[in-house]
């Protein structure tokens, strides 16, 4: 009978401690995020450096955080180089010239000048994924102030 009770004492320990021990690490509950350019709507661009040449032609509406209503952008063939040139109009104010290119990172890149000599603000912003090359969304930065400012252009007409 000893025996029996020591061997239910020593089984009670044994349970007892092995409550107490650590669990094993859990391991990642979620798959790591895929590719964005995987995400791509089928026959659509993934990155704006497999747009076709043209696909930054035309009339684009641009909201920029921070500043009221939309602002009309106008894009057409740089005459110079392989980008493109235009105008972005906002209410009230006189147009300012815009030109740029796709970056090598794949980002639109755009100069912005009030008076055509200096630049007065820069946008940067990749493709919207699966926006079939109709939206980009990235960063406007003023030059007066270096404020950063997000915003979104949006694809209105073609030519």
């Amino acid at each position: 009978m000893k025996a029996f009770a020591a061997f239910l004492l020593a089984a009670g320990v044994a349970l007892a401690l092995a409550a107490c021990a650590p669990l094993p690490a859990a391991g990642p509950t979620t798959a790591p995020a895929p590719d964005p350019r995987s995400l791509s709507t089928p026959g659509c661009p993934a990155d704006a450096r497999d747009l076709p040449p043209g696909a930054l032609y035309g009339r684009w509406e641009a909201r920029i955080e921070g500043q009221d209503g939309p602002a009309i952008v106008q894009l057409h063939k740089h005459p110079d180089y392989n980008g493109v040139q235009g105008s972005v109009a906002r209410s009230g104010q006189p147009a300012a010239r815009l030109a740029g290119d796709i970056d090598s990172d794949g980002a639109l890149s755009l100069d912005e000048s009030q008076d055509g000599r200096t630049i007065s603000a820069t946008w940067s912003a990749p493709l919207r994924v699966g926006s079939c090359g109709n939206t980009f969304e990235g960063s406007w930065r003023n030059a007066a102030d270096d404020s950063v400012h997000a915003f979104t252009l949006q694809k209105t007409t073609g030519n």
